[in-house]
């Protein structure tokens, strides 16, 4: 399980590495334009019900880390579907992976 420190308070954001690996690319490259964003998800297994909302700003200090020493490979698809994502209104929601040949 990965986790993400957003802000100078450091509450950790528990996401699976996967997903984590995916995220940091859409957000870097939002990050790298200077636009924010929003990020949502439902939180996992083991934490209280509910789903969060965070605002990704290039001002905002963050910090990715992972359980995996090697980064895996990235699903062009997936990668594709969360950047879209990050230039609605909503933002980013954080959807399970769709593998190629699956039904969703």
């Amino acid at each position: 399980m990965g986790v993400l420190y957003y802000g100078s308070e450091a509450a950790p954001i528990h996401i699976d590495d996967r997903t984590l690996a995916h995220l940091k690319v859409v957000i870097v490259t939002k990050l790298r334009r200077h636009e924010g964003f929003a990020v949502s998800w439902r939180h996992p297994e083991g934490e209280p019900a509910g789903r969060s909302t965070i605002w990704v700003h290039p001002a905002v200090p963050l910090r990715f880390e992972f359980d995996e020493p090697v980064a895996p490979e990235l699903n062009r698809a997936w990668l594709e579907e969360l950047a879209v994502s990050a230039n609605v209104l909503g933002g980013v929601t954080l959807v399970e992976e769709h593998i190629a040949g699956e039904l969703p």
